[in-house]
């Protein structure tokens, strides 16, 4: 079993940053594979980054390529997304999620785990 709490979110102003963290309890969480969602009311889950176990492997939805940045500390067992140039429409839950398999990533069905989500909110 792996525990997922995030944390970061908050009000920022359109152009801002905020770093959303991912803390990973439980067993092996770090041989896992680790992503963030994001899903506004109403809406499904949308793909935002994912990162592999070591780190060395990440992927990055095309809407916030060059914007946004995922990686991990293994060795505190967390994860961040590093959000630049925030634009309103960045405005959703974000949700932490580990999986098991490097397969599928963009995918949320891929995923074992997920945390209760961070709201990021930014103002134009």
């Amino acid at each position: 079993q792996v525990q997922l709490v995030e944390s970061g979110g908050g009000l920022v102003q359109a152009g801002g940053s905020l770093r959303l963290s991912c803390a990973a309890s439980g067993r092996t969480s770090s041989y896992y594979c680790m992503g963030w969602f994001r899903r506004a009311p109403g809406k499904d889950r949308e793909f935002v980054a994912a990162i592999n176990w070591s780190g060395g492997i990440t992927w990055h939805a095309d809407s916030v390529k060059g914007r946004f940045t995922i990686s991990r500390d293994n060795a505190k067992n967390t994860m961040y997304l590093q959000m630049n140039s925030l634009k309103p429409e960045d405005t959703d839950v974000y949700y932490c999620a580990a999986a098991r398999t490097q397969v599928g990533l963009q995918t949320a069905r891929t995923y074992d785990y997920w945390g209760q989500g961070t709201q990021v909110t930014v103002s134009s």
